[in-house]
């Protein structure tokens, strides 16, 4: 399992909002720290970005890591974003993160016998450059992205679930779809039901999943996904998996509401926690 660190992560937090209000404005971005490179997208908050996510390792800007995302969010709830870094190899970690975004840290992957591949959608706030940092098998983060412009009210708008009397009844909810590839594993479409709330509405505070294992049936763990805030209400996550077989889904969110289900391929289930 993973080693957590979120209270550090969120005073960490704090301190990036306060100092990137000292950035200076977009288009006249301050020259990085001399260990750290040049960011080609031009960002205000590079320097902080690598700071606070990407310290202790050498950082490479790589076509090799793909980030597809729309050039504008047209819903700015439920923004696709799908990063490739199968060009890599030993991938251990895939951090995605969205500069300017007021909760900059959207998904960490941990592909430990899957494809260093994944799709999800997001919520956002503003223009933003969005990247996936990779580290890779040589100790070193290559990174990849681009500019999506957005015109705002993604994380700060209210979940439907949220507002639903009903939506206790169907937390944690897990409906998934396995399909067997042609070269002996498999591909997982994972949808579990959350209202993955902020807390920066009025009134409403934080409450989303932090963590999701996929397992075999033997309790082998194949993949690891922490997903932030920012990722979409009903979080639905595309992976490939380097087995066939039958999966296990568990997780939690962060008021230790437990999910769970067991995926077999083929059949879509719906199995509450």
């Amino acid at each position: 399992m993973s080693t957590r660190f979120r209270p550090a992560r969120r005073a960490g937090l704090l301190a990036l909002a306060a100092a990137l209000a000292l950035l200076p404005a977009a288009g006249r971005a301050a020259a990085p720290a001399p260990d750290i490179p040049a960011d080609p997208l031009r960002s205000p908050s590079w320097d902080v970005m690598v700071r606070a996510f990407l310290g202790g390792a050498p950082i490479v800007f790589d076509d090799r890591v793909k980030v597809f995302l729309p050039r504008a969010a047209e819903d700015a709830l439920n923004v696709p974003v799908q990063v490739d870094a199968r060009e890599l190899t030993g991938v251990t970690r895939i951090l995605v993160f969205a500069d300017l975004n007021p909760i900059p840290h959207i998904l960490e992957y941990r592909p430990l016998h899957a494809r260093p591949e994944i799709a999800f959608r997001f919520k956002v706030e503003q223009s933003t450059p969005v990247r996936a940092a990779v580290l890779a098998g040589d100790g070193v983060w290559h990174v990849g992205g681009g500019w999506l412009t957005a015109s705002g009210g993604g994380c700060t708008t209210p979940s439907l679930g949220t507002g639903s009397k009903q939506w206790s009844d169907v937390l944690g909810q897990v409906s998934a779809r396995l399909w067997t590839r042609p070269d002996g594993g498999s591909r997982l479409r994972l949808r579990t039901m959350h209202p993955m709330d902020t807390g920066l509405a009025a009134g409403i505070p934080k409450f989303y999943i932090e963590l999701i294992t996929i397992t075999d049936d033997a309790g082998r763990e194949l993949a690891q996904i922490e997903p932030w805030e920012p990722v979409s209400e009903n979080p639905m996550l595309s992976l490939d998996l380097d087995s066939a077989g039958p999966v296990r889904i568990v997780g939690r969110d962060i008021q230790g509401n437990r999910i769970a289900g067991r995926v077999l391929p083929g059949v879509l289930p719906e199995v509450k926690p």
